[in-house]
């Protein structure tokens, strides 16, 4: 973990933020500027900076897993939801924290901004 990263940081519990699951591999929460009714982060517990830096299959696999288990958790299946990966400035990444953003609770419009 990075002692300065905002999301290293709320993994560890040192900043406050609004927990909807936590396991082994990542940690859940409510983003504080949501884009959708429901607008959750997905981060994994150990700092990667972002998806061009992720090597490892398995931890990858598990932060999906979690995506999906949160968009149960929060009612989105039925409906539907989506999940999203921001990589590099040009993708709209603004923190360099690897994070999976699970969007819900309303019509998504293609293409996406």
């Amino acid at each position: 973990m990075s002692k300065d990263c905002l999301f290293c940081r709320i993994a560890k519990g040192e900043i406050p933020a609004d927990i909807v699951m936590e396991n082994d591999n990542a940690v859940a929460f409510r983003d504080i500027n949501p884009r959708a009714p429901t607008h959750i982060l997905v981060i994994p517990r150990k700092h990667v900076d972002s998806f061009e830096h992720a090597a490892d299959s398995i931890d990858l696999g598990a932060l999906m897993l979690t995506a999906a288990e949160v968009a149960r958790r929060e009612g989105l299946v039925d409906a539907g939801y989506r999940v999203v990966i921001n990589t590099g400035t040009h993708g709209g990444q603004t923190v360099d924290h690897l994070h999976l953003h699970v969007l819900g609770g309303r019509q998504m419009t293609w293409p996406p901004g």
